[in-house]
């Protein structure tokens, strides 16, 4: 099992709710820590500027009733179930 690096002061891209929970999560430590060093500093700003933008992007999003709906794959009208070749 590799040794865990040290943060470098860079946060990934939140994308997804749950990447953001984690991020939250991970910026409530970091941001309880009285020691922090530059690194984990950095990686604080980078973290919460990162959830800002998610923020930002989920407040954009409108409900649109048809948006709401089914997400998942949507069959093409050639797809009759008639198994046909």
């Amino acid at each position: 099992m590799p040794k865990r690096v040290r943060a470098n002061g860079f946060a990934r891209p939140v994308k997804t709710r749950r990447d953001y929970e984690s991020a939250a999560a991970v910026a409530k430590r970091l941001s309880n820590q009285s020691d922090r060093d530059s690194a984990a500093e950095r990686r604080l700003q980078s973290l919460l500027k990162e959830l800002d933008q998610y923020e930002d992007l989920e407040d954009e999003l409108t409900d649109d009733p048809d948006d709401l709906s089914y997400s998942g794959p949507h069959r093409r009208w050639t797809d009759n179930g008639s198994g046909d070749s």
